[in-house]
């Protein structure tokens, strides 16, 4: 899943493609390098970033889904989005998947428009909001709190007639959780693989990586290409434990990574029986 942040506050391309030729551009690119699913994003949700008005955030994202159709972008769209009215307009304008990043916490009525329209739902677990989720207390134990609240978010989504072939789940890696915890999700994904759903991780860019980075940074190099180094380690890791879909911006790249370690994954269930 290549990722397209339409905003002029994203934590890592800083607005790159906030302009909307510059968006339409890199969709079609993105797809180009290999992406399987493109996700576009019209609010950022780093840590203490403001909510978006609904209108502002259509008017972002919409003329870019139906551009790149237009343009014959071939895989399917994702709208990052947890705004119902938003994801109604979007997979009218083109996109086929929701990745809502509150699991249907901040407006449940997303769940029945995906049930409408028969489209894809990512539900991924986040504590607080993007405001506040880097200010909470760290809970003791993540993956479990982990499992409750997605549990949550599927019964909701279940309810409101979104089939379960639909549903995805993402543990959301750097959403509320420590330096620490998000090292642990990566590492313990196996134990949400009992959920019974298809799992989804995000760790591209994020600040925990790019805090271990600092702490050993060889600044013979620059630090963009250790910390390309660190997401496909962190890719890696998430593919081996169990994480179907890996959200990434460096497509390119990541593609060469995600080819080696789903064949060392084949390799492992090959030798395992």
């Amino acid at each position: 899943m290549g990722i397209l942040n339409v905003t002029p506050d994203s934590f890592s391309e800083r607005g790159a493609y906030f302009d909307r030729r510059a968006a339409i551009a890199r969709g079609l690119e993105i797809e180009r390098e290999g992406a399987d699913i493109l996700d576009v994003g019209g609010e950022s949700t780093r840590p203490g970033a403001m909510p978006v008005d609904e209108n502002e955030e259509m008017d972002r994202v919409l003329p870019v889904i139906e551009i790149l159709r237009r343009k014959g972008l071939g895989i399917p769209i994702s709208i990052d989005t947890y705004k119902a009215n938003v994801a109604e307009r979007a997979l009218q304008a083109g996109a086929e998947i929701v990745n809502d990043v509150s699991g249907l916490r901040y407006d449940a009525a997303v769940a029945s428009v995906v049930a409408n329209h028969g489209a894809g739902l990512v539900l991924m677990h986040l504590r607080g909001t993007p405001l506040t989720m880097q200010r909470l207390p760290a809970v003791q134990h993540i993956i479990p709190t982990i499992r409750r609240g997605i549990a949550v978010s599927l019964r909701r989504a279940l309810r409101a007639g979104v089939g379960k072939r639909q549903i995805v789940i993402d543990p959301g890696i750097g959403f509320g959780k420590s330096y620490d915890q998000n090292f642990e999700i990566l590492r313990s994904l196996s134990g949400l693989s009992s959920v019974g759903y298809p799992i989804l991780v995000g760790p591209s860019r994020k600040s925990f990586l790019r805090a271990a980075i600092a702490a050993i940074a060889n600044h013979k190099e620059s630090f963009s290409d250790q910390l390309l180094m660190g997401n496909a380690a962190a890719v890696t890791t998430a593919i081996l434990n169990g994480a179907h879909i890996v959200r990434v911006h460096d497509v390119r790249e990541m593609v060469a990574v995600v080819r080696v370690a789903d064949r060392l994954l084949g390799l492992r269930r090959h030798y395992a029986t």
